[in-house]
């Protein structure tokens, strides 16, 4: 189904912003997570973060000021994202990879939430604000269905939708395309873009669907072991001759190794 594309009302705050990450590291214990993370996203940038699995999801927690460094700070637009007066300023949403629909209530029931609950707009808007959001998804036939009765690629849309209902200047996706479909994974991906091109959104993505991210990032950060490997386009990606890039984008599988020694082939 195609998207619709309307544009939203101007505002005078919808000026993109930009992300700052600088000498981020984050300790639990004896256990290093992250180290020495640095890196900042432009105004309106597609940002893709990619990695072992949980290590983006340490740096997503930290932007939406759900986690504080051990050392090193973030800043959006110059203002810390743990303080109330910033996440006041400028909106963030999360896009989570679970969806985290409550199950009892209805996709239109579970769109407006969080901005109802921090007061962050008028009652007599959010009729206005979940049916523009589900319009521009494609989904409004779906604001009556429970989240039991949604497919995969629709509690994605969902989820996506109550996260523009908030009219956020920074999207935070956690694996937008996980246990998708190639054919739904590449309208995923072009929803982002047109979130981005319609809303002037800052979108940072972290996936390991290296499709998605080789197709909509501007730039890739790759991290390994917790440290940032390298920031690079697509392009550069592609030529880097890094060898933790080659391994992370071909992954080679010797199946002369002894764990699969015990593999058998069925006929």
């Amino acid at each position: 189904m195609p998207l619709t594309r309307p544009h939203f009302p101007p505002r005078q705050d919808r000026n993109p912003v930009g992300v700052n990450i600088e000498g981020v590291t984050k300790k639990y214990g004896s256990q290093t997570v992250l180290e020495d993370i640095s890196f900042q996203v432009h105004p309106c940038e597609i940002f893709v973060i990619m990695g072992p699995s949980g290590s983006g999801k340490y740096v997503l927690r930290h932007i939406a000021g759900l986690e504080i460094p051990t050392a090193g700070k973030i800043d959006i637009n110059g203002h810390d994202p743990t303080q109330p007066e910033t996440r006041n300023r400028f909106a963030l949403a999360l896009v989570f990879q679970s969806g985290a629909l409550l199950n009892s209530l209805s996709v239109y029931d579970n769109l407006p939430l969080y901005p109802l609950e921090h007061n962050l707009c008028a009652k007599a808007d959010i009729h206005e604000r979940v049916m523009r959001a589900l319009r521009i998804l494609s989904i409004e036939h779906a604001a009556q269905k429970m989240p039991s009765q949604l497919s995969g690629g629709m509690r994605k849309r969902v989820t996506m939708a109550r996260a523009l209902v908030m009219e956020p200047h920074v999207l935070l996706y956690d694996e937008p395309t996980s246990e998708l479909d190639p054919v739904m994974s590449a309208t995923i991906a072009e929803i982002i873009g047109t979130l981005r091109e319609e809303y002037a959104v800052t979108s940072i993505v972290v996936s390991h669907d290296r499709d998605l991210s080789l197709t909509i990032a501007d730039r890739v950060a790759l991290l390994h072991q917790g440290r940032t490997a390298i920031i690079a386009t697509p392009d550069e990606l592609r030529a880097s001759s890094n060898p933790i890039v080659t391994e992370f984008l071909h992954p080679r599988i010797d199946v002369r190794n002894p764990r699969f020694k015990n593999l058998a082939v069925s006929s």
